[in-house]
């Protein structure tokens, strides 16, 4: 299906079965939305968008036709500018400073603090405690942990202020940890401002801590949010920056480092890179023996590297080899991990449909759909509409309609 056939079959479903009458409903609706009577969109406009050059509307008219249609332009057929990050949610300036101040204000709170006496096995406790938190994001998803491991960063940070010693760079190692776990539970919310901010304060403890395993981590970290906003060369950068002194990392950083970076040669196309850093990121798993409580994905996720493959394949294209990977993969995800099975299985599905096999494709969406509801991700809730794109070939079939309906819970609003 041609670009201007999407624009033109989103028209066709509000109703709107002239040009003219779509461009006067355009009208009228951003009219009202907007609140400015200025606002039009001509019958002339409408008719270049549904041609072979649709370019780009202007942001306010992207709102209006997402508010309109339910999509945004680049799910419309238009052409997707450099650097376009779409809004997940469309919220007034102040509502979105209240948003970003939730998610800042434990990392800034303001001291001094009373002095008091920290004692070094509180180290411990909460390096055990973050253990469970992992376990726990498995399980439930971002929304039910951000307010709880948020606290404890709090407490932690205001610790330090009264540590001394290797008790406080105890502290601001783990510190630096639950920092981190906050950006990503941020991200896999959907919020990329708070997870951005999140992931700079992660760097900044990481730099304090003087940890040559903790600032690498704290890169990777930084390199995952440059990957969801799309931008491979800065996710290679920060890759690459973390990897300058290898030989004094702990295997586990370097293997988190090159398979963060395979995902940015996927972003810029070069699948031999992505196979040659995940191949070297595997003859280093057998080494990993350190007892660091962060970062330990690559022993917890079964298939791990094969997670990363299948993914940077989905990214090319390539949707036979990475539907083949994704079966290996999901056949060794337990059920009760439910928020990642989730996230894999959409992923399948989109390769099942780059594939061109569109029912296998629904199948697997149908499943996906229960458990994206369930645990509001936001990561799980943009593979779908990933999905949804690939499958525009068949979007006017049965199976199309099938997805637009098995999907409706789920992207509605997105």
């Amino acid at each position: 299906m041609s670009r201007n056939d999407a624009l033109r079959a989103a028209r066709l479903r509000a109703g709107w079965r002239t040009i003219e009458a779509a461009a006067a409903a355009l009208t009228e609706h951003g009219q009202q939305l907007l609140d400015d009577r200025q606002f039009t969109v001509s019958a002339r406009t409408w008719r270049r968008w549904e041609g072979d050059r649709p370019g780009w509307p202007a942001e306010e008219t992207a709102i209006v036709l997402h508010d309109a249609l339910g999509r945004w332009p680049e799910d419309l057929g238009f052409t997707t500018p450099p650097g376009w990050i779409r809004p997940e949610h469309h919220e007034e300036a102040q509502v979105q400073r209240q948003a970003f101040v939730s998610a800042t204000a434990a990392a800034l709170v303001v001291g001094p603090v009373p002095p008091q006496h920290v004692d070094p096995a509180l180290i411990d406790y909460f390096q055990q405690q973050l253990e469970g938190h992992y376990r726990a994001d498995m399980f439930l998803g971002p929304h039910d942990l951000i307010g709880t491991v948020s606290a404890q960063y709090q407490l932690i940070d205001k610790l330090v202020r009264s540590a001394k010693g290797e008790t406080r760079r105890g502290l601001l190692r783990v510190g630096a940890a639950y920092a981190a776990l906050v950006g990503w539970l941020y991200q896999d919310a959907g919020d990329l401002d708070g997870a951005a901010f999140w992931r700079g304060i992660t760097q900044e403890i990481a730099m304090r801590s003087r940890d040559p395993h903790l600032i690498g981590y704290s890169l990777v970290n930084q390199a995952q949010v440059r990957t969801d906003l799309g931008d491979g060369h800065a996710v290679v950068d920060l890759c690459e920056a973390a990897l300058d002194d290898a030989d004094h990392l702990v295997p586990k950083v370097r293997i988190m480092a090159m398979q963060q970076q395979a995902h940015g040669a996927s972003l810029t196309g070069e699948r031999t890179v992505v196979d040659q850093l995940i191949d070297q990121a595997g003859r280093l798993l057998s080494l990993v023996d350190d007892d660091l409580p962060w970062g330990n994905a690559c022993r917890r996720t079964s298939g791990y590297l094969e997670v990363q493959r299948a993914t940077c394949y989905g990214r090319l294209g390539l949707g036979v080899e990475a539907g083949a990977l994704w079966r290996q993969v999901l056949s060794a995800v337990p059920e009760t991990a439910r928020r990642d099975r989730g996230v894999y299985m959409a992923r399948q599905a989109t390769a099942a449909a780059a594939a061109r096999e569109p029912d296998q494709a629904v199948e697997i969406a149908r499943m996906v759909a229960t458990i994206a509801v369930e645990t509001r991700s936001a990561r799980m809730r943009r593979e779908l509409i990933t999905l949804e794109r690939a499958m525009r070939p068949w979007q006017d079939a049965p199976v199309g309609r099938d997805l637009a309906e098995i999907l409706e819970p789920v992207t509605e609003g997105s």
